[in-house]
């Protein structure tokens, strides 16, 4: 019991970072459902009446929850900062659950039922942009939440837990789309001389009609876990003092910390907590554009293109079974790297995983691109694939946020990082939604292209990010005011 007292509860933290991370968990999920239900969803319009539904509406549609992701990152400063980052994940919740329901029926109300329109392919967006919303939100708070929570000893590897949270949400995802499609095939589609595509009349009707609705479906399940679970944990320390609620932010300080330490952070929140008077630049340009970069080349790398079109591409690297099961070999392996990001983030710091991370990606990139121009099939471009994603794993995906979450000091840290995840999730949504397309045109070049990208991320990251193991979020402000 003294050993609590004077160190914190572990079983508390781990308790509240436990139930912080479903939203990532959900960022995950509701990211990667479309990579099991975007074939059935191109049948299914392919066959409306009132217009042709080509590759570029395929890859708008397949995305369209990434436009509601940059307007979540986007007003989720203004949301932590007036409701609270607690309340904010809260908000998410209802918008992952209205999302869920919404996609697995988007004629309710207005359509009948199982007649594609364009009418229902818009309303079938303005769904998917709705939990897009709620997973911008949860991407840009959920590391708020738990970086201002975590002691600064094991800050990165807490956070890094929220990524460990999305690849496990990618994962469960595709099992259980792997699951629903069961026995069921993905439709056959048929490409005339003009390059039109057409449903085969031989393709199994069921994975077209209903297999990827309830796809979509199967995420309102975490959505009201995490809703519920939100009611069991506090508001943030940083956040309370904020707001004028000091004896309330020592005491959860308290139970984190233990009574000493409490007391020392909760003076070094106070002398920097003072988030609604500096302006975004107080703190000079660059930190602002160094988190902007770290957010668009975790993005412009290429990854989410492999983890929402994986079934797809490994199909056509040569893969059995439509790809589904190899989809499932993936995200167990990008679980295990994920852990490596974990176990060794606080330990060797930030900047040797991100450039390490870089250069593996490169290499399975361009093993991609060279498999593609011998026409090489199978194992090869299987497994290049999979490495490029599990470096991925260990470098830019949990790194990436725990670098976000703490570079910038507190009393900007709300806007600015709102503006580093809105330019990851307009990135996100430029490389997923021009991928369809530019793997139609060649494979080769998309992954030559994110090959380039890795060497490039990876020169950035070792000129211009500044190394931030071990600081307290409150010796940030030190660390860019010393120019």
């Amino acid at each position: 019991m003294n050993n609590t007292i004077n160190e914190g509860s572990k079983l508390y933290l781990y308790s509240i970072t436990s139930i912080a991370i479903i939203g990532g968990l959900l960022f995950g999920y509701d990211t990667a459902v479309i990579s099991g239900a975007e074939k059935g969803l191109e049948a299914f319009f392919l066959s409306a009446p009132d217009f042709h539904y080509d590759k570029v509406m395929h890859g708008i549609t397949s995305s369209s929850a990434l436009i509601g992701c940059i307007i979540g990152g986007s007003i989720s400063g203004i949301l932590a900062s007036r409701l609270g980052r607690r309340n904010s994940l809260r908000v998410a919740a209802i918008l992952f659950f209205l999302s869920a329901l919404g996609s697995y029926h988007p004629e309710f109300l207005f359509f009948e039922y199982g007649q594609p329109s364009m009418n229902l392919l818009i309303a079938f967006n303005l769904y998917r942009i709705l939990g897009g919303i709620g997973v911008g939100l949860a991407s840009a708070v959920c590391p708020m939440y738990i970086a201002e929570i975590a002691p600064s000893r094991i800050r990165g590897t807490l956070v890094s837990c929220n990524q460990f949270a999305i690849i496990f949400g990618m994962l469960v995802v595709y099992f259980v789309n792997f699951m629903i499609l069961g026995d069921h095939q993905n439709p056959l589609l048929l490409k005339d001389a003009a390059g039109l595509y057409t449903v085969s009349p031989e393709s199994d009707m069921w994975t077209i009609h209903e297999g990827w609705r309830y796809m979509f479906l199967s995420a309102a399940i975490p959505a009201a876990a995490f809703g519920f679970l939100l009611f069991f944990v506090p508001k943030t320390p940083r956040y309370l003092v904020m707001i004028q609620q000091e004896d309330k932010a020592l005491s959860i300080l308290e139970k984190i910390n233990g009574r000493a330490k409490a007391i020392e952070i909760l003076g070094e929140i106070k002398a920097t907590a003072h988030e609604k008077t500096e302006k975004i630049f107080t703190y000079g340009v660059a930190v602002i554009v160094i988190g902007i970069l770290l957010s668009v080349f975790q993005q412009a790398i290429g990854i989410n293109a492999v983890l929402y079109y994986a079934p797809r591409i490994f199909e056509n690297a040569g893969a059995e079974g439509g790809g589904m099961m190899q989809t499932v070999i993936m995200g167990v392996v990008n679980i295990a790297f994920t852990l490596v990001a974990i176990f060794t983030v606080d330990k060797f710091g930030r900047k040797p995983l991100l450039i390490i991370g870089s250069i593996g990606m490169a290499v399975g990139a361009f093993s991609v691109a060279f498999c593609d121009s011998m026409g090489i099939k199978g194992l090869l471009p299987v497994l290049s694939i999979i490495v490029y994603a599990a470096f991925f794993m260990m470098s830019w995906g949990p790194i990436c946020w725990v670098l976000i979450s703490e570079i910038f000091p507190n009393t900007i840290r709300g806007k600015a990082i709102a503006i580093a995840v809105a330019f990851q999730w307009t990135f996100n949504y430029i490389i997923s939604s021009t991928f369809p397309a530019l793997y139609d045109f060649s494979p080769m070049f998309a992954y030559s292209l994110y090959g380039v990208i890795c060497v490039a991320a990876a020169l950035f990251v070792w000129r211009w990010v500044p190394e931030t193991k071990g600081k307290t979020l409150e010796e940030m402000s030190k660390l860019w005011k010393k120019g």
